[in-house]
């Protein structure tokens, strides 16, 4: 975490140290507000002059009498206050400037891995809880960054300069405070362990309720539809009181520790006070002297007093930080190969190769699949449920790996290609087509930044959606709703088809892009599919036999292996899986085996 902090801070060095100047200059100001005050009781009310080594202001205006050592004395407390002013706004507005650009960097750091990470990562994560680390968590460390940080360097370099006034000024009162100091820590830190526990509870229990929320918001439909409110009700309710409980839990350890911190300071204050008094009496201290004594005792104690109060804050950023360092950490990435290339415009020619995978080390999807494509080829991929058919698809554009054998392009093994030219050359149309926010204009040209509208009209005219976008109110200008839920099913998937066209890639992947279409939207991306197909090696998986019924070939898998491949004609003849699978698909339809083929 040290080095992710240091990294994050590399960048604005030049602000930390105008803010460095700044807290000195404010702590120079913070060490000698007390001093105009013993002036004031020990040398206007007693000797009536400045003393030795200020007797120049005496040549400026300043008499050698009480009034005119008390003025020096106010005009000394407010350039002192002027000073501390001037320097308090500096520090704050760069402190707060870089605590506002380290967030900045971390959320950008942290969503561009995110985004770098493959699949199998998002297999298991929790989209709640990294929501809560992106924004909460950052926004812990940036509130933390801009305040407290400040505020616990200057009380640790005034200390030190502190402890050497205090000497000076008595070193036996010295050795009380410092005495009582090493208690004070110990009793600190332990109580930050405690706290740094049940916030760390706290914080998963935060996570939670955003994990509900984005789930319960994100499924609105379907809650509505089967009336289940109270169920999602009842989660957030579980789900929050858990975080209540937590949270208080955390002030209860929290609540102990700066009462603790203020006793034992008061007692301290307590027999300096005595003793300091009968040391005036004694004639060996001045009465300035023990005020400026006790005000830098007072300073002494508050970095203790402040670790105190900000142990929460501490602790919510040292579990912040372990929790964004846990996500910087993941290593489910895809390594490119150290001399990746970049193969240019493929010719589409695909090999698998024994291929094995599994989503983990347990279980086993594909253990040995072997199969070619050649260039300009449709081939279809069936099988039963968990076959393992859309994982085959995944492995072409590497958003898994596979644990064993491997995927040619042109008889190029994928893994020595650059990620970004790769998957340049695949594009994809699946079961649900996915729309960002934005316009449908935006939403075509996702697949190839820069499109010019007219591209992105020929694309929407292959795909047959051009009519119904010029319907609607602004045409290309319409903006869709969140996923495009004010659009149907058909129109989302051939704005998804349009999308693929303008990508032109000349490897096309196919996740059973009708098979949650009725039959007129069905007609109408299947003639869009045709289209976008010509020229191009297509690999298909298809929900309806009939789709791929006219397909060059078609791979059938079963327990992890290719169990047939073959022409439509040929796999029925045959007799085997494929033929069951017609089968049974024909006396669910209802439909006539012609019709069926």
């Amino acid at each position: 975490m040290t080095r992710l902090v240091l990294g994050l801070l590399r960048p604005y060095r030049g602000w930390l140290a105008i803010v460095f100047i700044a807290m000195l200059a404010e702590i120079a100001a913070s060490l000698a507000a007390p001093w105009p005050l013993k002036l004031v009781l020990d040398d206007a009310l007693g000797k009536h002059h400045l003393p030795h080594w200020l007797e120049w202001a005496h040549d400026y205006g300043f008499g050698r009498h009480t009034l005119g050592v008390a003025l020096f004395a106010g005009v000394a407390t407010l350039v002192i206050a002027i000073i501390g002013a001037v320097a308090t706004y500096i520090d704050n507005y760069y402190t707060t400037s870089v605590g506002q650009w380290v967030a900045n960097d971390l959320r950008i750091r942290i969503y561009e891995h995110l985004h770098r990470l493959s699949l199998r990562f998002y297999d298991t994560a929790k989209t709640g809880a990294l929501m809560s680390t992106i924004t909460s968590d950052v926004a812990t460390i940036q509130s933390f960054a801009s305040s407290s940080t400040l505020s616990i360097i200057v009380d640790i370099i005034t200390i030190v300069f502190m402890i050497g006034l205090m000497f000076w000024l008595d070193w036996d009162f010295t050795l009380i405070a410092l005495a009582i100091t090493p208690f004070l820590l110990i009793a600190v830190m332990h109580f930050k362990r405690a706290v740094k526990e049940v916030t760390r509870t706290v914080r998963a229990r935060q996570s939670e309720v955003v994990a509900v929320v984005q789930e319960g918001l994100g499924s609105v439909r379907a809650i509505k539809a089967f009336g289940r409110q109270d169920l999602e009700l009842a989660h957030l309710e579980a789900a929050s009181h858990a975080t209540v409980e937590a949270a208080l839990k955390a002030r209860q350890v929290k609540s102990l520790l700066s009462p603790m911190v203020s006793i034992v300071v008061a007692i301290c204050t307590a027999i300096v006070l005595w003793r300091g008094t009968a040391l005036i009496v004694a004639g060996t201290m001045t009465a300035g002297a023990l005020t400026v004594y006790l005000a830098y005792l007072a300073k002494f104690f508050k970095p203790v007093k402040d670790l105190a109060s900000m142990t929460s804050a501490i602790a919510q950023t040292t579990v912040a930080l372990e929790r964004i360092q846990k996500i910087l950490s993941a290593d489910e990435i895809i390594r490119e190969h150290p001399e990746a290339t970049d193969p240019g415009r493929v010719n589409g020619a695909i090999t698998f190769e024994n291929i094995a995978f599994g989503y983990d080390d347990e279980t086993q999807v594909l253990r040995d699949v072997s199969f070619k494509i050649e260039p300009g080829q449709v081939v279809g991929i069936v099988g039963p449920t968990g076959s393992g058919k859309s994982t085959v698809l995944s492995l072409v554009p590497r958003f898994y790996d596979p644990k064993g054998g491997r995927i040619l392009i042109d008889g190029v093994d994928v893994a020595t290609f650059k990620l970004e030219a790769l998957r340049a050359q695949v594009g994809f149309v699946l079961q649900e087509t996915v729309l960002f926010r934005g316009t449908i204009r935006e939403n075509i040209a996702y697949g190839r930044p820069g499109a010019t509208d007219e591209e992105v009209v020929a694309a929407a005219k292959v795909a047959n959606a051009d009519e119904f976008i010029g319907r609607m109110p602004h045409g290309y200008d319409t903006v869709v709703g969140e996923r495009g839920d004010t659009l149907s099913g058909g129109q989302r998937q051939r704005i998804g088809i349009a999308r693929a066209v303008i990508r032109n890639s000349p490897i096309m992947i196919l996740d059973e892009p009708t098979a949650a279409l009725d039959t007129e939207s069905e007609h109408l991306v299947i003639d869009a599919l045709r289209e976008l197909m010509k020229g191009r090696t297509v690999i298909m998986i298809a929900h309806r036999l009939s789709t791929i019924s006219e397909a060059d070939k078609i791979v059938v898998l079963k327990d992890g292996v290719v169990a047939e491949e073959g022409s439509h004609s040929a796999l029925l003849a045959l007799g085997g899986v494929y033929a069951e699978l017609h089968r049974i698909q024909y006396q669910t339809t209802g439909a006539s085996p012609a019709n069926a083929a």
